[in-house]
């Protein structure tokens, strides 16, 4: 094999495996393989020329075809070396180049569920957050609550209705200015009440404790001296009046009710009133 021809079916060779794209097989893979089979060309040519009569005889003829027949087969088997050689790699280059992709798809696909983790992970901190700030607001509005239920020294069954006070299915008013018993009345009625009434010694402690002083109540003797009536009619029984009360002036024939108890007042004077309403109940 010339050294021509060799370089020829080098430079072949190497082109197909550039159009393969092989990183791993170069110029000199492909070379020293060829020098091997060069080599064996070689030394065959070398043993056959050594061995060679300067006249030959129909023998001497067929050996030579023979051995020119051995030369190709051989030749043949070096290409078909190459061949085989060139596909193994180009087999593992690309088994090799998939492995890679399929690598590094695997690890975009990775670094992309730690992105999403770590985005969980920093909403469920948040969420935790707003969590708590949630609770701790709920507690302050308790600690609110609590402290404002405290400070106040009202019945559970008394709260404040706009205007009016709501006691054991009552409503109270307490005027902030001052009238006489005539025109406190005017004003209750006015309102959809009446003056109040008062019936039992709870109701008198509830008065005391919510008017803060002196009011009119809805009792009057203007009728009989000496009869005291409520504003509904109904003749008093009993009452709370305060010692030495009333005292008979028959010019005192509204009454009153402050810290000490009853006591009559000329109806002609003024001062705050408490109106009263019943809240009525469906059966």
């Amino acid at each position: 094999m010339s050294d021509y021809k060799r370089l020829e079916i080098s430079e072949v060779i190497y082109e197909c495996v550039s159009r393969t794209e092989l990183q791993d097989m170069n110029r000199e893979s492909v070379e020293l393989m060829l020098d091997i089979c060069y080599s064996i060309d070689h030394d065959f040519r070398t043993e056959t020329n050594t061995h060679q009569p300067l006249q030959q005889t129909g023998s001497d003829s067929v050996r030579n075809r023979s051995s020119r027949a051995a030369a190709v087969c051989l030749g043949l088997l070096c290409v078909l070396l190459l061949t085989a050689v060139i596909v193994l790699c180009v087999h593992i280059h690309t088994k090799s180049t998939n492995y890679t992709e399929e690598r590094d798809q695997l690890l975009t696909n990775i670094t992309n569920l730690i992105e999403e983790r770590d985005q969980l992970l920093n909403k469920n901190i948040n969420m935790k957050n707003e969590s708590n700030g949630l609770l701790n607001q709920i507690n302050n509005l308790i600690k609110q609550r609590d402290q404002l239920n405290q400070a106040t020294n009202e019945p559970k069954s008394l709260c404040e209705m706009d205007e009016w006070i709501l006691y054991k299915c009552h409503r109270y008013f307490i005027s902030s200015d001052k009238k006489n018993w005539t025109e406190s009345r005017r004003d209750c009625r006015e309102r959809g009440a009446d003056l109040i009434i008062i019936n039992n010694r709870e109701e008198q402690d509830f008065v005391q404790k919510i008017s803060g002083g002196i009011v009119w109540i809805g009792l009057t003797d203007s009728d009989v001296e000496g009869t005291w009536k409520w504003v509904d009619g109904s003749t008093l029984t009993s009452g709370f009046w305060a010692s030495r009360e009333p005292n008979g002036n028959k010019v005192e024939n509204c009454a009153i009710t402050y810290s000490p108890g009853w006591a009559d007042y000329p109806c002609k004077d003024d001062y705050k009133w408490i109106c009263e309403k019943t809240i009525k109940t469906s059966h």
